[in-house]
């Protein structure tokens, strides 16, 4: 490792970034650093202008990764080079607003029934739906995490380094004995296979559920975190309040939880229909109607 990496490195951890974030803004810098086949320090602004015009035109990543990589150029020139250059010039990008994917009820027996004979994995699985949590909260967990004498599993690695609880359903519970049992995981809760002593990394996450997606007969695009979101809209679906759903998800902003207002089904069905006040019809009207002119498919 070089002086300068682990110079940025320390000075993302005094300011207690987290794990998460100090790999990627070390990542982002080093593909910056890469792409120009020089040390990073003997680049500019201008630079780093062009880097990233060149991710979005040429590579055309995501707007979440040109952001994640804007900041952490911004922060390597700024704090560990004491430099400031160009970066007024470079606005973060404004992200698309998507609904997320949810899956039904069915579609998540078949999944964790696709898992069946793998506990580790479907215990990975109904982690990440049954507490709603994001892949790399999952990943952190260790086994003293699972508090099964108040049904809590504490969150240490939440996003911003905040910790929350949340809560440890007792099919959760019985699914992770029987996990725990086969495998006496003991750093971590999902280690490496090949290296116990450090956690499963996400990208391995993220393949686990796109397998048993496929085995599952699901045709839908896949992500751990659809499992996140469909907890989210499944408890909406059952009555739990926004403010409630913001504390579990470990939100900051309760306009993020508000997105799963868009694909709540029972929130949806709930409201009015501005057509059937203005041509109000009898039920029997109604059932006649339906009948004779089925629903379109």
């Amino acid at each position: 490792m070089t002086a300068l990496r682990q110079r940025l490195i320390e000075d993302l951890q005094l300011r207690n970034f987290s794990t998460h974030t100090v790999e990627a803004y070390v990542r982002a810098v080093a593909k910056f650093s890469k792409r120009h086949g020089r040390s990073p320090d003997q680049l500019s602004g201008e630079q780093v202008r062009q880097h990233l015009l060149w991710m979005v035109k040429e590579r055309r990543v995501s707007w979440s990764l040109y952001n994640q990589t804007r900041c952490a150029l911004q922060f390597f020139f700024r704090v560990t080079l004491g430099r400031d250059e160009w970066f007024e010039r470079l606005p973060c990008a404004k992200r698309p607003k998507r609904l997320p994917t949810v899956l039904s009820p069915e579609e998540l027996r078949r999944l964790f029934e696709a898992a069946a004979r793998e506990p580790k994995h479907q215990a990975l699985l109904m982690t990440l739906y049954g507490a709603g949590l994001r892949i790399s909260e999952a990943l952190a967990l260790k086994p003293a995490d699972i508090d099964s004498r108040r049904m809590l599993i504490h969150v240490r690695e939440g996003k911003g380094c905040k910790a929350r609880m949340v809560k440890l359903s007792p099919q959760l519970l019985q699914v992770l004995r029987n996990y725990w049992r086969t495998a006496r995981p003991k750093d971590w809760l999902f280690p490496q296979a090949a290296d116990p002593s450090r956690p499963q990394d996400g990208g391995g996450g993220s393949r686990i559920v796109q397998r048993f997606a496929k085995l599952a007969g699901i045709t839908r695009a896949v992500s751990p975190h659809t499992l996140r979101h469909s907890y989210a809209t499944h408890l909406l679906d059952a009555g739990t309040d926004l403010r409630t759903i913001q504390v579990l998800l470990g939100h900051r902003n309760i306009k993020t939880t508000a997105i799963y207002l868009h694909v709540s089904q029972a929130k949806l069905a709930a409201a009015a229909d501005p057509l059937a006040m203005l041509y109000p019809q009898s039920n029997t009207e109604a059932k006649n109607t339906e009948a004779k002119n089925p629903p379109v498919s």
